[in-house]
């Protein structure tokens, strides 16, 4: 068995999860919650950034972050199923990139009120990451991804994305782009695992 080191909130490990359901490899991994704040977490020794998500192999071999777990596992499942061979390769990586983008984004916001204290924040270095955000989405609402019926790397991991702006600023994302939240509910209706692997907590 494989195991993925994550926790249920994470997009970056939910972007994997729903990546081994459409790859058919579910039932081949098993997932460990990890407390990346924990200096007593393996994570610290399974992966030297002591990040997740963090994929474990059967041999000992760790293989970190998102990008590379999801390289493995269209390997695994055949290749060029998530991740296309050839020229149609990188709009799904540059969609990858630009998702992953907004999701670091939203993570160091976040991290900002949750692990620094309110007279130590940075309102301007908040305001750029908000702005980053803020520029991605719009770029994605001026042209939402197309996919068919079995999505691809790019597309989960902004589904992935969009679904932890939900989580964490309350979908306040929703009301000016309303092509993404179309596209969002067209990807949920077709990827049973994005409902799934939503944080319920």
């Amino acid at each position: 068995m494989l195991t993925l080191r994550s926790s249920p909130a994470s997009p970056f490990g939910r972007k994997i999860k729903i990546a081994a359901a459409v790859l058919g490899l579910t039932d081949r991994i098993t997932v460990v919650a990890t407390d990346t704040t924990d200096p007593q977490d393996s994570i610290r020794r399974e992966n030297p950034l002591g990040k997740i998500p963090t994929l474990i192999l059967e041999d000992g071999t760790t293989l970190f972050d998102s990008r590379v777990i999801a390289e493995y596992l269209d390997m695994l499942a055949g290749g060029g199923i998530i991740i296309p061979a050839g020229m149609a390769r990188f709009p799904q990586l540059r969609l990858q990139a630009l998702a992953d983008g907004i999701g670091d984004a939203a993570l160091l916001q976040v991290y900002e009120t949750r692990f620094r204290e309110e007279e130590h924040r940075n309102a301007a270095w908040v305001e750029n990451q908000a702005g980053k955000a803020a520029r991605g989405l719009a770029a994605l609402e001026a042209a939402p991804p197309a996919f068919d019926d079995k999505p691809r790397i790019g597309e989960i991991a902004l589904a992935c994305t969009l679904g932890y702006l939900d989580l964490r600023f309350d979908g306040s994302w929703r009301s000016g782009h309303p092509a993404l939240v179309a596209w969002l509910d067209a990807f949920a209706a077709k990827v049973p695992a994005f409902e799934a692997t939503r944080f319920k907590g």
